[in-house]
């Protein structure tokens, strides 16, 4: 094996390194602003139509972008939690990290559908305890930060753990898990749907299955969640364009 040989071959792991933990640069300060505000105008009508708050985290866990928006339009700095809840920004990011902490290049699992296998007697009971968040990470640096391109969440890999709707997984072209996305400041039911649709808007949902919820009044198997009862968003097929708010 000669030199250019071993230089090709350490180029190319090179550049397969660097795609494989590429969400954070897929995905721009700007896209990720849009998609959320197209979200929150599609999903408006669900639950109680709040402000919402978006996070994204890349495949290693690490927060790319927080975001809050007000029915498409910013609302960010010391004063979001006066209009979003305040407790949501690190729910959000919680979720981010659970669906891509527990999905994987061909298994989407959206928080949600795991619901069911953590309560009392569940398989997984005792899993919402692990991973705990990094207070230090998720309550550190200035409010006014909160939401815009420098909130101290970005760049860093704070954990927690969230199984109620609003966290799903992202995937690229190739269909590579790339990340999750984690949304929250509404219902549950509503947090999904909106997740689901800034996932499309965001062009990295293609995801190897079908990780929409059911809502339902009594869950008994994986992806079925209590239904909210507040506007619950529209049960719909796979797929389906832009009727799909991921309920079934």
């Amino acid at each position: 094996m000669n030199r250019m040989t071993v230089g090709l071959g350490a180029a190319v792991l090179a550049l397969l390194s660097q795609g494989a933990v590429a969400g954070c640069g897929d995905v721009s300060r700007a896209q990720f602003e849009a998609a959320a505000n197209t979200a929150a105008v599609e999903t408006d009508s669900f639950g109680f139509g709040l402000p919402m708050w978006a996070t994204m985290v890349d495949e290693t866990g690490k927060v790319c972008h927080v975001y809050s928006t007000d029915s498409g339009a910013a609302n960010t700095g010391a004063a979001s939690g006066n209009k979003a809840w305040l407790g949501s920004r690190v729910i959000s990011a919680q979720k981010a990290n659970t669906a891509n902490a527990f999905s994987l290049d061909n298994l989407a699992i959206s928080t949600g559908a795991i619901s069911v296998a953590v309560y009392p007697g569940g398989s997984l009971y005792g899993l919402q305890h692990s991973n705990p968040v990094d207070a230090s990470r998720a309550y550190g640096g200035s409010p006014v930060t909160y939401g815009t391109a420098d909130d101290f969440l970005k760049n860093k890999r704070f954990g927690g753990i969230n199984v109620f709707g609003g966290g799903v997984p992202l995937y690229g072209s190739n269909g590579v898990k790339v990340g999750g996305l984690g949304a929250s400041g509404d219902t549950s039911c509503r947090d999904h749907a909106f997740a689901y649709r800034m996932r499309i808007a965001l062009g990295l949902n293609n995801q190897p299955n079908d990780d929409g919820l059911a809502f339902v009044a009594v869950p008994a198997a994986l992806f079925q969640q209590p239904a909210c009862g507040v506007s619950d968003p529209t049960v719909s097929a796979y797929n389906s364009g832009p009727t799909d708010f991921g309920a079934r």
